[in-house]
């Protein structure tokens, strides 16, 4: 299920450029955010408690207020092939992540199947004539710590509450970050049309509470280097969107390194480590609260 979330997020590029107005890239991360967020903490009618009001808007702010701006700066900078190469070293990223934050072990094959998923989607993406830009790549290198961030963070921070409700408060948080930088960097939202209207409402509905929900699911029940590795599946489904859809041509490189990346992913869905750092967390927080007043012996999880 949660390889849906980077799938969805795969035809972005499509939506984008085929039903959305030009030039407004952070208008569309915002309305895929903030109107999505906002209906998901109307429907489950719950708000965050303690600790969660400042959790979720860092992790709002990392996976969406942070990466979002980055990952268009990028796309502005940079060819697109440029940017997502630099964006695939992410799972390398998080496993970094992992073995300080969660106490997770890098493995040979977790850090074989990161490098065989930079290569991959190099061959499927980048071209010979790409140019390097320094802010374009330091800006893609922000971007894939501050989503790695999330990804571990989220793992760390097991909240009792339900799925949909979590969901909107790290929509809500990454959109009211969003929302001062798009208009001071984009202006007012232009005139929309009904194409436009349509492309929003997919970006919203789709690409943002049902791929959000799917993806945070994904990091509650899987370990933190599997969530990350689906994440590869986005520039594969972009480029098969594009040669689909687009006509737009498939070499047998690309094909190959669809393949890589594809063959990595599998790799990395093995066990991660013989110790769930997840669970170790879960039994600290436990520990803690049976120490103290007594008052509430729930462990703070989900799982």
């Amino acid at each position: 299920m949660t390889a849906l979330a980077p799938a969805v997020w795969g035809t972005t590029y499509y939506v984008t450029t085929e039903y959305l107005p030009p030039d407004r890239p952070l208008l569309a991360g915002l309305l895929r955010a903030l109107p999505a967020g906002l209906v998901l903490v109307a429907v489950t009618r719950r708000l965050p408690e303690g600790d969660w009001w400042w959790r979720s808007l860092v992790l709002g702010t990392l996976n969406i207020g942070v990466f979002l701006p980055l990952l268009f700066l990028a796309a502005y900078r940079l060819p697109g092939g440029v940017a997502a190469t630099v964006g695939a070293v992410q799972p390398l990223i998080v496993a970094g992540l992992a073995v300080v934050l969660l106490g997770q072990r890098m493995t040979t094959r977790t850090a074989l199947a990161g490098i065989a998923g930079v290569v991959g989607v190099a061959l499927l993406v980048l071209r010979a004539d790409a140019r390097l830009d320094l802010v374009g790549v330091a800006a893609a290198l922000g971007g894939a710590v501050a989503m790695a961030a999330g990804v571990v963070l989220g793992k760390r921070w097991a909240s009792p509450a339900p799925l949909p409700a979590l969901t909107g408060w790290q929509l809500v948080a990454g959109g009211l970050v969003l929302l001062p930088v798009t208009f001071l960097v984009e202006g007012a939202p232009p005139a929309m049309t009904a194409a436009n209207v349509g492309g929003f409402a997919y970006l919203g509905i789709i690409g943002g509470a049902v791929a959000y929900a799917l993806w945070f699911r994904g990091i509650r029940v899987l370990a933190a280097t599997q969530v990350t590795f689906l994440g590869l599946l986005s520039p594969v489904v972009a480029t098969a969107v594009g040669w689909l859809v687009l006509d737009q041509g498939l070499s047998a490189s690309q094909v190959f390194g669809a393949v890589v990346v594809l063959a990595a992913l599998v790799v990395a869905q093995g066990n991660p480590a013989r110790s769930d750092p997840a669970q170790r967390v879960e039994q600290d927080e436990k520990v803690e609260q049976e120490g103290g007043s007594g008052a509430d012996h729930r462990v703070r999880s989900v799982r």
